[in-house]
């Protein structure tokens, strides 16, 4: 996962991106992501929808798009520099999301999703270190195993007579007292 969104949240009714502190009883101690990081809290009246969650409409109706793996295409493209904001030309930024997300469905993905895509990307790109995926964070080849520990072998192992549920284990009798 190149960006880090489990703990970056959007709450309603207030601007920009906030990470989450910890849990109060009247809501959340949130941190802004901007110059000035200031420490607030969320009521539990606002609604604080995580980063991490959020995915993008796809043609396909049984596939999105999520918001980390769009980041990721973001980054690819663009790097951290992007020149668009969310106050850009409306067809400079379908040309923009059409590049980043070919298949995005243009009938359920306004285009007041794609200005917080960019501003979010943007705030993102700035504050949070973007993580090069290593070969220990790859996925493991198809023959290799994840750990040892299930691992079944490739032939189950057969008793002479050719019946697997067979043990060629000696049975030992409990002695009668």
């Amino acid at each position: 996962m190149p960006y880090d969104l489990k703990e970056i949240a959007a709450i309603s009714g207030m601007p920009g991106l906030y990470r989450l502190i910890s849990p109060t009883r009247a809501g959340v101690i949130i941190e802004a992501l901007d110059e000035r990081n200031t420490r607030s809290i969320a009521s539990a009246r606002n609604k604080v929808s995580l980063l991490q969650e959020i995915s993008i409409y796809t043609q396909d109706y049984d596939t999105t798009v999520a918001l980390t793996d769009a980041f990721e295409l973001i980054h690819q493209q663009y790097g951290t520099d992007l020149e668009l904001t969310n106050k850009s030309d409306d067809r400079d930024l379908s040309a923009f999301m059409a590049k980043v997300i070919p298949d995005y469905d243009r009938d359920r993905v306004y285009m007041s999703d794609i200005k917080k895509l960019v501003n979010w990307y943007r705030i993102v790109s700035k504050t949070l270190p973007y993580q090069e995926e290593t070969d220990a964070d790859a996925e493991p080849a198809d023959d290799e195993a994840i750990s040892t520990i299930g691992v079944v072998p490739n032939e189950p192992e057969v008793d002479p007579t050719g019946n697997p549920e067979v043990t060629t284990d000696p049975v030992v009798e409990k002695e009668k007292k």
